[in-house]
């Protein structure tokens, strides 16, 4: 019990602070914010479920704060918008938040791009990512989301050849690194890997170079599975 009360002090439920627990098989649940029942296999350990539309609420804002961001640099962009209230240490919110920074950054690096319209589809089509797949679909929503930013640069669909290659490709750059680093789930750890194989990739097959720091993840103390020094990004490790 003392383990858990210890837990208790980070951020896990939205609720009430508590663990979350991952089922193998779907539930009726009933979100602890709006009552809409759906099936899901999240739930905290107190028995509080919250739907992905309230736990992403207030998200829209990220269109207009990068239309009015400046960088190159997507690892500073998405830093931004993690630091704003709608994003929690882990959540379905990093599977928009990765493209998102990696198409403004792209804009602002010489890339051509209708930004607005980029994001407005990005924010669409990353919504669609539910939380937990990193676990139950073997593919990490901050991998997809830069995938489904290469599609956007790209006009891919299941009928492009070059543009359907490359697409693929970055999402399986993106979940190779990600999955080299192993678990348990780390939202911060996985987008920052994400980025940092499409800022690569970008340059590689589209000649567009943004900027990239080297990364120092601050958010360590609000994760109750973060590796430590085991992380690429702990101040520790680097």
């Amino acid at each position: 019990m003392m383990e858990i009360e210890e837990r208790y002090r980070k951020e896990e439920c939205l609720i009430c602070k508590a663990p979350l627990e991952y089922l193998q098989e779907d539930e009726l649940m009933e979100c602890a914010i709006c009552h809409k029942t759906e099936k899901s296999k999240t739930r905290c350990v107190n028995g509080h479920y919250v739907c992905t539309e309230c736990h992403t609420s207030g998200m829209d804002c990220i269109i207009s704060l990068c239309l009015h961001e400046t960088s190159k640099n997507p690892i500073e962009i998405i830093e931004k918008m993690m630091s704003m209230d709608f994003c929690h240490m882990h959540g379905p919110e990093h599977h928009v938040l990765v493209g998102a920074a990696l198409l403004t950054a792209f804009k602002h690096a010489g890339g051509e791009l209708d930004l607005p319209k980029a994001l407005s589809e990005m924010y669409s089509r990353g919504k669609e990512v539910p939380g937990g797949v990193c676990g139950f679909w073997g593919a990490c929503g901050a991998g997809i989301s830069t995938g489904i930013y290469m599609s956007i640069l790209t006009k891919a669909s299941p009928l492009a050849k070059e543009a359907w290659g490359m697409s693929n490709q970055m999402t399986s750059r993106a979940l190779a690194k990600i999955g080299e680093n192993g678990g348990p789930r780390c939202c911060k750890r996985d987008s920052y890997l994400a980025i940092t194989e499409a800022v690569k990739f970008t340059e590689e097959k589209l000649g567009i170079q943004m900027d990239l720091d080297k990364v120092v993840c601050t958010h360590s103390d609000r994760n109750n599975q973060c590796l430590k020094s085991a992380c690429p990004f702990n101040n520790k490790a680097v």
